[in-house]
């Protein structure tokens, strides 16, 4: 039985490298049906793109996105700094799938700015080959903590991330996120938006910030590499679903198929962007 949601957010999910938890986000996908899917930036991740890696769990991840608009849920992709080649097609809209670079939405009168966050990030602005490096030695570092993890779980020790460690001791990291975290709040507040939702930062959260100015909710949508995390909107309330809090209930149902597209074609179409 899936599960009804109004409005559900994912970002930062990387499809096409290592780290991406597809098949975990196909089961989340396939238990919901979402009348709104905001798709927040980072979801296939050109910059590390290899024509020798995109397994099928990340192409069916693709074709359950387009079945969704097919049939009766609204999908907004909102473009990130991973997935800026497809900033060309911004405005582009395809029956129920449009192309962009952020939304303003009106969700039970509640003024909401949906957007990644990249713009807030300098080293992405100014020095991109800087944050390319980065992100592959990021990429490494997954690779390595889940051969780490799946040691310890055949020990049956609790799973360990490496850059959550290193991000929770690193002052400069800390107060990266914090910073990030209040100049969106501070914008959505001087722009009269009740609700600002980012993603790029990998970094869940639902939190209310106040300033001379006014208020609102800050929300990030985290991450399909390390939180495999979500925002969902039902019933007049926000909540971040956590894959990890509900995997034992969630069905391995096969995503369903889209006739006119085969895999080998989806695989193409990535390709042309890299």
């Amino acid at each position: 039985m899936k599960r009804n949601v109004e409005l559900v957010v994912i970002s930062d999910v990387h499809l096409g490298t290592y780290g991406c938890k597809a098949k975990e986000l196909l089961r989340y996908l396939n238990s919901i049906q979402p009348k709104t899917l905001v798709l927040n930036g980072d979801i296939i991740d050109i910059w590390q793109f290899k024509k020798s890696y995109f397994p099928k769990p990340h192409l069916k991840v693709i074709k359950k996105i387009l079945s969704f608009a097919t049939k009766n849920t609204q999908v907004y992709y909102i473009t990130g700094n991973h997935d800026e080649m497809f900033r060309k097609f911004t405005d582009f809209e395809l029956g129920k799938l449009k192309v962009c670079n952020k939304i303003c939405l009106d969700i039970d009168q509640k003024k909401t700015w949906i957007f990644h966050g990249d713009v807030f990030d300098a080293s992405v602005q100014h020095s991109k080959w800087i944050a390319k490096l980065g992100g592959k030695g990021y990429d490494l570092l997954i690779v390595i903590n889940n051969v780490v993890n799946w040691f310890l779980e055949k020990m049956g020790r609790e799973k360990y991330s490496f850059s959550k460690k290193i991000k929770n001791n690193v002052k400069k990291a800390v107060k990266y996120i914090g910073d990030f975290e209040l100049t969106a709040s501070e914008l959505a507040i001087d722009n009269h938006y009740d609700y600002v939702i980012c993603g790029h930062i990998h970094q869940p959260q639902i939190r209310e910030v106040i300033n001379k100015k006014g208020s609102c909710t800050y929300l990030n949508s985290g991450d399909w590499i390390e939180n495999l995390s979500a925002l969902e909107y039902h019933d007049k309330e926000w909540k971040i679903f956590y894959y990890d809090d509900h995997k034992d209930s969630l069905k391995d149902d096969e995503v369903e198929e889209i006739q006119d597209m085969d895999s080998s074609e989806l695989l193409k179409i990535v390709t042309n962007f890299s």
